[in-house]
């Protein structure tokens, strides 16, 4: 029987990011990925995604990723990056395997698949979010006879030409797609608050130093007080810039309910819409993992990345319970260093 060192569920950028440490260990790995080609989570956003940090800040470890011709890379762009990573350092990975269910006896995982049981001695699972769309219930929900998509299944445009549309979140997907869908339909944004917008001169790059820098507990310096740092705050993209020229990044707080035709707002005024796009965010993919009876309330307590119920599981890419920022490409990185050095120490020490 053939029991792994270590099997990596998931072939996206945290995937991607562990085994390249787990490549430097030598460590017997193997990753396990559902889709039937390179790019994660990123084949299934929309097409005209650009990413909000400039190339050398939307890098994995070990090797930067080409620049972009544009000043934001595009989906495509990181999609083609995310292959080469993948061909550069001949990771082993098992494509359209998808992990049914996670289970641990003898102190060994035993992982069945659609292809097969698969077996190791440690574990990390980076199956991220974007399986787990989000979308608040709200009053009525089910009366509106219009069509209700996530953002993660909008691709573009162009079956709304001509509709009136509702998009409702404020981060950097709900600015975007706003952005794009506004060109060709009449659309209303929804926020649960006025959303903030970074100034042009700042993206992700400072988001992500300037956030690091608090994570660490180091004093902001005097010229950032004037900004808010978030990384849900929206970048201002050539998209978005171009939006706000036409004066659509307008924004009201949210309705009272739904009704057949389209949503009431809280003066009682009826409004109707054809669709409605929720850019409302996504929950942890752990569905696997429930048959190991450590999950509370969608999340598994850690320290660090490291399962304190199920200590030779790791969690990574799931957001700041994962990992400061470990979500992000430019913050992916550290959490999977350090994930491998602690799974390292355990296998050496066997």
């Amino acid at each position: 029987m053939k029991v792994y060192d270590t099997l990596v569920i998931g072939g996206g950028q945290a995937g991607l990011s562990v085994a390249y440490f787990l490549r430097r260990q030598k460590l017997d790995y193997l990753i396990l990925d559902d889709k039937d080609k390179s790019g994660g989570s990123w084949l299934q956003t929309w097409d005209n995604l650009k990413l909000f940090s400039p190339t050398e800040y939307s890098s994995l470890s070990g090797w930067a990723m080409p620049k972009s011709k544009h000043e934001y890379p595009t989906k495509k762009e990181f999609i083609y990056y995310l292959d080469a990573y993948e061909k550069r350092y001949e990771f082993p990975i098992l494509r359209n395997t998808k992990v049914i269910s996670v289970i641990k006896n003898d102190d060994l995982f035993i992982v069945e698949t659609n292809q097969g049981i698969f077996h190791s001695t440690t574990m990390v699972s980076a199956t991220g979010t974007a399986q787990q769309p989000f979308i608040p219930q709200y009053p009525n929900q089910e009366l509106f006879q219009g069509k209700q998509l996530h953002s993660l299944h909008y691709k573009n445009s162009e079956d709304l030409v001509g509709k009136k549309v509702l998009i409702i979140g404020g981060g950097n997907s709900g600015a975007q797609i706003l952005a794009e869908v506004s060109k060709i339909a009449q659309t209303q944004w929804v926020t649960l608050e006025e959303p903030h917008f970074l100034p042009d001169d700042i993206d992700g790059r400072y988001l992500f130093n300037a956030a690091t820098q608090q994570f660490l507990g180091k004093p902001k310096q005097e010229k950032d007080k004037s900004v808010n740092i978030s990384l849900s705050n929206i970048v201002m993209v050539e998209s978005v810039k171009e939006a706000r020229t036409r004066d659509v990044l307008h924004a009201k707080r949210p309705f009272a309910s739904f009704y057949e035709k389209g949503v009431i707002w809280e003066n009682g005024t009826k409004e109707e819409f054809d669709t409605v796009i929720w850019c409302t965010g996504f929950k942890a993919n752990l569905d696997h993992l429930q048959s190991l009876n450590i999950i509370e309330n969608n999340r598994i307590k850690t320290q660090y990345t490291r399962s304190t119920k199920e200590p030779m599981l790791w969690l990574v890419g799931y957001g700041s319970w994962t990992g400061f920022a470990s979500a992000t490409i430019y913050g992916v990185g550290k959490t999977a260093r350090q994930t491998v050095k602690e799974i390292s120490a355990v296998i050496h020490k066997k």
